[in-house]
């Protein structure tokens, strides 16, 4: 690196904490969390997508195609998921948690059940957000010791430290422009990232002379995920569905766009367009990591500078050895931009859950001033949580991007459920609901510890299972257990049929990517059951189009 790279992201990240100060007038909570609901559907699509496709996305999901064992283009088939899990939050949840007016959707909870059930699932998301953001921190670290060669404190200070000042200065408007500036940076560092490593490697046709032709395998049927051989396709698609679904359904730092959304048309438009986005974009991810892992695995001296078991060194080592300085700086400034992104996002809703959570124990009502200024506090309290976090992160799976998606598996299940429940289960009451969520909760810890043979993809399905299962026991058996006059919620359909045949569609596309993919592969893992499995979806999408 020299002085032109270390101009760039100079200047990018005092153009960050501009920003911030130039969007710091807020006058009430709606202001400084919902963005006043006057932030258009464009920007909250972008920002979505750069959330999740952070730099954890960035860095771990090439090296786990490009390098893992076991790894490759397999990743792909947890993108199956995704607009089957929109439809149905577009049919069910969030219209409806939109229209409630509600800052955090822990409120709808209290509403349903009880104020004991809003805290048990709100402390439930704080506990995983805080870690799982910690560990996108430590991706980061990772990346900045491999190219800038700082310390891990001092990356983490770096980017903490300018992420918190923007976030809590300039609110949800902040976080907002500033995530979808990030995902534009993003998309163009890895776009840069495939076009010099296919011009490294000598050229398409040279890529695929060389590539591990394994690694272009995407569908795994010959697996289900109770072997100890994960990445099937059944798990990955069922287990993927419920942490999709609760991802952005359920979790603050993601629902919180769909709460500041201007209307319910800007909603389904937002949710549409992050849906119909995002596969490109992961596509593009995939992509890099194959063409820099067959770069690397042919390059000896790439490979002595990626730490044995550590394949998230991938890029970090690419980008310093083979792009040319001022690229490595707008790289770099990419990167920075996909872990503000996350961390952004993470203090932001992490600060409006503690906050509502505060005024409904201490039953004081804030007057805006008030308001603001806790809110800020909070903020800085979860910043600086979720930077110390960073510190105990790692060693939890072979990637990053792993990591992260199996600490959410553990309680993204059982918190599905609860918004489920209090949709659909008239009966089911809030100790029911804090009985079977904690157990839920418990299951999969032990599914964790004790029994490696289950994927963790799977954790997902068992949490909602188990917690569904055991609230309609408790309600069953309880003689006390009537029916909720909250719970009776009238579902309005926001999609129309031709809005429905276009999520179902765009999961027959992926679907057919996918599996031409696998033949370039040689996958012999579709075989007769391929016909079953399409059989069954175009099922699933005439009973849709019919009801809805």
């Amino acid at each position: 690196m020299n002085f032109l790279d270390y101009s760039i992201i100079g200047a990018y990240l005092l153009g960050l904490l501009c920003m911030g100060f130039l969007l710091k007038q807020q006058n009430s909570k709606a202001d400084y969390f919902l963005g006043g609901r006057t932030i258009g559907w464009k920007p909250l699509s972008l920002s979505i997508m750069a959330t999740q496709l952070s730099a954890v996305s960035f860095i771990s999901a090439p090296a786990f195609v490009g390098l893992r064992e076991g790894g490759g283009l397999i990743w792909l088939s947890y993108e199956l998921a995704l607009p089957l899990a929109m439809l149905f939050l577009l049919l069910t949840l969030l219209p409806y948690l939109h229209r409630s007016g509600v800052v955090s959707v822990y409120d709808y909870l209290e509403l349903r059940f009880d104020r004991s059930s809003r805290l048990i699932i709100s402390f439930v998301f704080q506990l995983s957000r805080a870690f799982a953001t910690g560990i996108m921190v430590y991706a980061i670290s990772v990346i900045l010791q491999g190219t800038m060669g700082i310390a891990h404190w001092q990356s983490v200070l770096l980017i903490g430290g300018v992420t918190i000042v923007y976030s809590l200065q300039g609110g949800m408007k902040a976080v907002v422009y500033g995530d979808a500036l990030q995902m534009l940076l993003i998309v163009l560092g890895t776009a840069a990232c495939l076009g010099f490593g296919l011009y490294e490697i000598g050229g398409f046709d040279a890529f695929w002379a060389q590539v591990d032709s394994q690694r272009l395998s995407t569908l795994n049927l010959a697996s289900n995920g109770f072997d100890g051989d994960g990445f099937g396709l059944l798990p990955m698609l069922f287990g993927g569905f419920v942490l999709y679904a609760a991802y952005y359904g359920c979790d603050q730092s993601e629902a919180q766009r769909s709460l500041a959304a201007h209307d319910t048309n800007d909603l389904k438009k937002m949710i549409l367009a992050a849906s119909l986005l995002r596969f490109p974009i992961t596509f593009l991810y995939c992509s890099a990591g194959l063409v820099i892992g067959t770069l690397v695995l042919a390059t000896p001296s790439l490979q002595a500078q990626i730490p044995d078991g550590n394949p998230d060194w991938m890029i970090p080592v690419f980008i310093i050895n083979h792009l040319p300085n001022g690229v490595i700086g707008l790289l770099l400034v990419a990167i920075f931009a996909a872990a503000m992104s996350s961390v952004s996002s993470a203090i932001n809703s992490l600060s409006a859950v503690t906050v509502e959570d505060y005024c409904r124990l201490s039953g004081k009502a804030l007057s805006d001033e008030r308001y603001l200024s806790f809110a800020r506090i909070t903020g800085l309290f979860w910043g600086v949580v979720t930077l110390a976090l960073s510190f105990f992160a790692g060693d939890i799976a072979p990637t990053i991007i792993e990591a992260i998606n199996k600490v959410g598996s553990i309680f993204y299940g059982p918190i599905l459920a609860c918004f489920v429940l209090g949709f659909w289960a008239v009966k089911v009451g809030a100790r029911h609901l804090n009985i079977s969520l904690g157990f839920g909760v418990l299951s999969n810890i032990v599914l964790w510890l004790f029994v490696e043979q289950v994927f963790w993809f799977w954790w997902n399905l068992s949490g909602f299972v188990v917690t569904v299962l055991l609230s309609h026991i408790l309600a069953h058996l309880d003689p006390t257990a009537d029916i909720s006059e909250n719970a009776k919620v009238v579902h309005k359909s926001i999609l129309s049929k031709a809005e429905i045949t276009v999520f179902v569609g765009w999961f027959f596309v992926i679907f057919t990517v996918c599996a031409a993919l696998n033949g370039l592969g040689g996958g012999n893992v579709i075989p007769q059951k391929l016909d079953d499995v399409t059989s069954g979806f175009t099922a699933l999408r005439a009973s849709l189009v019919y009801r809805y």
